[in-house]
């Protein structure tokens, strides 16, 4: 580690400028100083069930058979069975959706301690590498849901047909016992007042409601941190990418993972942050003045399996914001054509 901020002090003119980013973030065993912490341990809390929030999305079927079936027939019978079904699912949905508020909640924190000017970037990630993994475990997670969000188009039929039933029940004059509701998914249904059942709606309309939770709460953060110029913030975020890409393109470093899933962890980490820098900063992360290397990333990926690199790349060629901008070089639209 000592050596760190020697290589990346070097002049780009220099003869050895290719080790330029060429050190180790240690993802797999990376443990928080004591100044670390408090703040380490807030993530862990929000963190821990992360995990169960991409099972339960991805073990996620939706109701699609009880709601053809609650919408052709209107007997009793098929409206209870289908409410019955999509009840358990919408609480799924709702605990999907304040997870979100978690990560929008906690991440200005992360950011706050890795984005302070009273350092420069390199050396956050040097010295902080506990919170740099857990802002890492953060945007996987982003970059995980989304792309299990838009494989499940039941979650907005689900979602609407819970609505249009609710409001049914309230023009009607009807309750939710009334099709057959329990006890406990009444506690659950009162959760949702017409405000959040309108927020979720709009939550899950977008394709990837993850990432626009976390590039509004970054640019939130910079908006209200004038402390921090955005400039600091996003070169942060572009010298992560930066690390990644080259500890991608070592060897030697990659033989330093002890787990295989380690150097998928750390591309889907590398097109998350392309991802979010591309999001915050105005010019986005394709412009020749950006602080990310978006061609060494898609080189990277490119010398991956299709089965890794697929689903990453089309991630860079559909959830970015600046892609298909004046400013974006030709050849990198060229290198993610399909």
């Amino acid at each position: 580690m000592g050596n760190l901020l020697r290589l990346l002090s070097r002049e780009d003119n220099s003869c050895c400028s290719h080790n330029k980013f060429d050190f180790f973030l240690d993802f797999e065993n990376a443990v928080p100083s004591e100044s670390e912490e408090p703040l380490f341990l807030a993530v862990s809390q929000v963190l821990e069930t992360s995990g169960d929030i991409l099972k339960n999305l991805q073990q996620y079927k939706g109701a699609a058979k009880e709601i053809r079936e609650a919408i052709s027939d209107s007997g009793g019978e098929c409206q209870r069975r289908a409410w019955e079904v999509v009840i358990p699912l919408v609480q799924k949905l709702f605990d999907f959706y304040q997870f979100s508020h978690q990560l929008e909640e906690i991440l200005p924190r992360v950011l706050l301690e890795l984005c302070s000017p009273s350092i420069p970037p390199v050396q956050h990630l040097e010295t902080q590498q506990a919170l740099v993994k857990q802002l890492a475990d953060i945007l996987e997670f982003t970059l995980k849901f989304d792309e299990l969000k838009m494989t499940t188009p039941a979650i907005q039929n689900d979602f609407s047909y819970y609505r249009r039933t609710m409001m049914r029940t309230r023009l009607d004059h009807t309750t939710p016992q009334d099709l057959g509701c329990n006890g406990d998914s009444e506690e659950d249904i009162s959760k949702l007042d017409h405000q959040t059942a309108n927020k979720m709606s709009l939550f899950y309309a977008y394709p990837t409601p993850m990432l626009r939770v976390i590039s509004e709460a970054t640019s939130k953060f910079v908006a209200e941190h004038k402390e921090i110029p955005l400039e600091q913030t996003t070169e942060t975020l572009g010298t992560m990418a930066k690390v990644c890409q080259k500890m991608l393109e070592n060897p030697d470093l990659i033989a330093r993972f002890k787990h295989e899933e380690t150097q998928l962890f750390i591309l889907r980490v590398m097109v998350a942050l392309v991802i979010l820098y591309d999001h915050v900063h105005p010019v986005g992360a394709f412009a020749k003045t950006s602080h990310v290397d978006v061609k060494g990333c898609i080189k990277v990926l490119k010398e991956q399996p299709a089965s890794s690199s697929e689903n990453l790349l089309n991630a860079l060629r559909y959830t970015t914001k600046h892609l298909n901008d004046d400013s974006t070089p030709k050849h990198i639209r060229t290198l993610l054509a399909v």
